[in-house]
């Protein structure tokens, strides 16, 4: 278990990050930063923002009371976000919450408000509260809200939803449901008392609901008080202009109307910053690239109102009532006194000159944090990053890698600068983490903009665990996490390994930046980045995939790779799989010489005659009696920060009885996808399809191909091909559609066209979330036995239903030819039939099939059902003849 600090710093302090250098705070630099620095350091108040996605959060209204009114402001989604789905790539679960986790702290970073989050994990779609309720536990999440309630004490909250049926997502309604219900128990000392040990009972003034307005168009209907908006002419809800990828937005029924308490000018323009803050909030979105959330840039007038939900009514402001000055704090007058001749006195030409004023309130405000004035405590980051700003002090930890494994030592850079002319001193550093010496740098004076530095060697010491993140360091507890250390519930961000604290005096009056150890690198073809430092094990075992489907009767080959990960690692990689197993050869030995050096060992697996699923592991067993059984994964998007993950090298495998009449398919990309590999498993041979072979190659070297998720919305040379796919399965081809959205359309005239002849007879896709099943186990009819979809080669029943995550099925078909089958029917419990899960049509010499059901899921997470089936698609072909 890694070792974690529970202090008051650990509790207070929960965003951090790392991020494109010149993509950080974009505007945010020079004076406008430091005018706002000043300007927030006389602010004191809270608002904290609760909703249940990355997402959901109004950004209108976060970078108008961050960025604008200098709140202290922040969003709690209750969720990471793990269940939505992936314009980027195939990350989904546990990596798709890392990935987004660091989209949100990109946001915040742009709109100035900090992030937090609770131990709940994002099941995928729901229609209910109750189930929510039921997979979350009610008490469990109720106590992290309160926890992060008490912890940042806010004067306002602001809810998202209005936990009512009209949200939509029952993770919605339920973000709003709890969130009113902490409002009141946060203040209970009677209500989690265990949290008391750290934290003090609180009553914020009054809960609000903030209306959504999307930053990039007007505000949703006005009946409405959630994000969807109110009904169109046609009667199915309107569509809103930035609905995310994951159908979050869908239907909702109409709310009354309600009066707004207050309104927020969300529109108005900061001269200083040179943006408004519905301008800042369209960037904040933009962050949310994995949801397909960018959108061209608004300006003008905008406002959004606010709903009052309970507590203290507001009459002009939400501020109401609250005492926003250095006066809420016993002895804090003086302090706001300095702050205000600082601002006052300001020079832009010569920021120096403030310094003075800063460091006397630092003095106030240090002595009132340690007699345990909260907002004291908070101040004193700020007060100590707006002094370097005016002094034009970096600083920064740079170590010469990114990873490390246990035992080996780091050469880290220690660099401080002094960009003015000021009788700066660094008195000492201090460095928490990992083994150093203290470096020996005590009062050295800095000189002008001469960059001052010492070298030290940092030593990760031999029993550091692996740096995962926290909330992955033990495994799910159902649709939670299970975080044990209860400072790092609500936090944001992974925990540094390593933090490096530069003690600096000017006169002899002393302030502090700290920074995280991290490693700086340029990619020439797209920014200058920093990505955390890690500790990671000596070697990483990459498998081709998580979960393996064999069919009985045959031998399968699998290539798993060893990557060193230091130099000179040596053992034996063997492979444990289930009972019944046969696995040829069942160790294999490696020697890698050099880091970074990979070795390629392949295996022959027999599954059992008999159908069954069990665990399998490969262990890579080193010298000395020590053995690692990890895969390391890194994300890494453009727009983030490398994000390191480790996973057991191991998983399920399932033998199945299973056929399959395709031998080549085309497999033709979109977003979210790890179907390749899963068909690869059947014993096909796949092929990636260009935009070359889609417009001129031999599509009839196929036996079928297959369009992956939203391929039509992403893939400008697959709506182009379309004449020829379909021409393609005339002659005897078989082309199988996975899912696509109505909503896509909007994307362009092309997308809108393809969506209209996407199939050789007419059908129409399900609006938004009103046509899928969000129930993994509901029951599933087969309505056509004798079609080929249902018979051949593979019989399906009942059984190779059973076994599937998160739901059956995304964006049904809600109209179609009668040319078309649905061999299925499914739906949610107390819902009316849906038969829209597949169409399957001869067309030809060929067939034709468009399905919505979640193979993306099921079939990399091994449901053998799911591979039974999809092999009857692929062989559809040849089994309808």
């Amino acid at each position: 278990m890694r070792r974690f600090v529970t202090s008051l710093i650990a509790i207070i302090t929960l965003v951090g990050g790392y991020y494109s250098l010149r993509g950080a705070d974009a505007g945010l630099t020079g004076t406008p930063a430091i005018r706002y620095s000043l300007d927030k350091l006389g602010v004191l108040a809270s608002v904290l923002m609760i909703g249940a996605h990355p997402d959901d959060e109004n950004t209108g209204v976060i970078a108008y009371l961050a960025r604008g009114r200098k709140v202290r402001t922040g969003y709690l989604s209750l969720t990471r976000g793990e269940g939505g789905q992936n314009l980027l790539g195939n990350e989904q679960g546990d990596y798709l919450g890392a990935l987004r986790t660091q989209e949100l702290l990109a946001a915040r970073r742009l709109d100035g408000a900090s992030q937090y989050f609770t131990r709940a994990i994002d099941f995928g779609f729901t229609k209910t509260a109750s189930e929510t309720l039921e997979k979350w536990g009610h008490d469990r999440i109720l106590s992290d809200i309160v926890w992060v309630i008490r912890q940042q004490q806010p004067d306002v909250i602001l809810l998202c939803f209005s936990g009512t049926p009209a949200d939509g997502h029952g993770q919605h309604q339920v973000s709003a449901i709890l969130g009113r219900e902490a409002f009141d128990a946060a203040a209970d000392p009677s209500k989690f008392p265990e949290q008391l040990k750290w934290v003090k009972p609180w009553q914020a003034k009054r809960i609000m609901q903030a209306r959504f307005t999307p930053p990039g168009g007007a505000a949703a209907g006005s009946g409405g008080a959630g994000r969807a908006g109110a009904a169109g002419a046609s009667g199915r809800p309107a569509v809103a202009v930035n609905a995310s990828i994951d159908g979050r937005d869908g239907a909702r029924a109409p709310a009354a109307p309600e009066a707004d308490s207050v309104t927020l000018p969300v529109g108005d323009y900061d001269p200083v910053l040179g943006r408004s803050y519905r301008e800042i909030a369209v960037s904040s979105r933009d962050q949310h690239k994995s949801q397909a959330m960018v959108q061209t840039m608004s300006f003008g007038a905008q406002t959004t109102g606010l709903i009052l939900r309970g507590g203290e009514a507001a009459k002009s402001d939400l501020l109401d009532g609250v005492d926003t000055s250095w006066s809420r704090v016993p002895g804090g007058a003086r302090v706001g006194e300095l702050i205000s001749n600082a601002k006052r006195d300001f020079d832009d030409l010569h920021p120096e000159k403030t310094v003075s004023s800063l460091l006397e309130a630092r003095s106030l405000i240090t002595a009132l944090a340690t007699s345990g004035q909260q907002w004291a405590q908070w101040k004193i980051g700020e007060i100590d990053q707006a002094i370097a700003l005016c002094a034009g002090v970096r600083v920064e930890a740079q170590a010469n890698a990114f990873a490390y494994v246990p035992g080996s030592t780091a050469d880290v850079k220690l660099t401080a600068i002094n960009r003015s002319h000021l009788p700066l001193s660094l008195a000492g550093i201090r460095i928490d983490g990992w083994d150093a010496a203290k470096p020996d740098v005590k009062d050295r004076a800095l000189p002008y903009n001469r960059e001052e530095s010492v070298n030290v060697k940092v030593t990760v010491p031999k029993d550091r665990p692996l740096s995962q993140p926290f909330w992955l360091v033990k495994p799910h507890r159902g649709d939670t996490y299970d975080i044990e250390d209860q400072a790092l519930i609500g936090r944001a961000d992974i925990v540094p390994e390593v933090n490096v604290t530069f003690d600096l005096t000017v006169d002899g009056r002393p302030f502090s930046v700290t920074e995280p150890l991290h490693y700086r690198y340029a990619d020439p073809s797209r920014d200058e980045f920093v990505r955390p430092v890690v500790v990671e094990p000596r070697v990483s075992i990459v498998l081709p995939s998580k979960n393996f489907v064999v069919a009985t009767g045959t031998v399968r080959e699998i290539s798993v790779l060893v990557r060193a990960l230091s130099a000179n690692q040596a053992g034996e990689l063997v492979f444990q799989p289930p009972s019944g197993w046969k696995v040829e050869p069942p160790k294999v030995p490696f020697d890698l010489k050099e880091n970074g050096a990979t070795e390629e060992l392949k295996f022959k697996l027999t599954p059992p005659a008999t159908p069954g699923t069990g665990d399998f592991k490969i262990v890579a067993n080193l010298p000395g009696g020590s053995s690692v059984a990890t895969a390391v994964n890194t994300i890494d998007y453009g727009h983030i920060p490398a994000q390191t993950i480790f996973d057991i090298s191991g998983g399920k495998m399932a033998a199945v009885k299973m056929q399959v009449l395709a031998k080549r398919v085309g497999y033709v990309m979109g977003s979210d996808d790890m179907m390749p590999e899963a068909i690869r498993q059947m014993g096909c041979q796949v092929d990636l399809l260009d935009e070359k072979t889609l417009s001129s190659g031999d599509l009839g070297v196929y036996d079928a191909i297959v369009t992956g998720l939203r391929a039509y919305a992403v893939r400008a040379d697959l709506r182009a091909a379309q004449n020829r796919l379909l021409a393609y399965v005339n002659n005897g081809g078989t082309l199988i559609v996975q899912y696509n959205r109505l909503d896509d359309r909007r994307i362009s005239p092309s997308v809108a066209e393809a969506f209209d002849h996407m199939g050789p007879y007419p059908f129409v896709l399900s609006q938004g979330n009103t046509e899928r099943v969000t129930e993994e186990d509901a029951p599933v009819k087969i309505l056509e036995p004798s079609s080929p979809i249902v018979r051949a080669p593979n019989t399906i029943g009942a059984a190779d239903f059973q076994g599937w995550i998160q739901e059956r099925g995304v964006y049904f078909a809600d109209t179609w030819d009668p040319k078309y089958q649905t061999p299925f029917e499914t739906h949610d419990t107390g819902e009316k039939e849906l038969k829209g899960a597949l169409l399957y049509a001869r067309y030809g010499k060929g067939a034709y099939i468009y399905t919505s059901f979640s193979w993306f899921r099921e079939m990399p997470a091994g449901v053998p059902g799911a591979f039974r089936i999809f092999a009857n698609l692929l062989s559809a072909g040849r089994a309808g003849e």
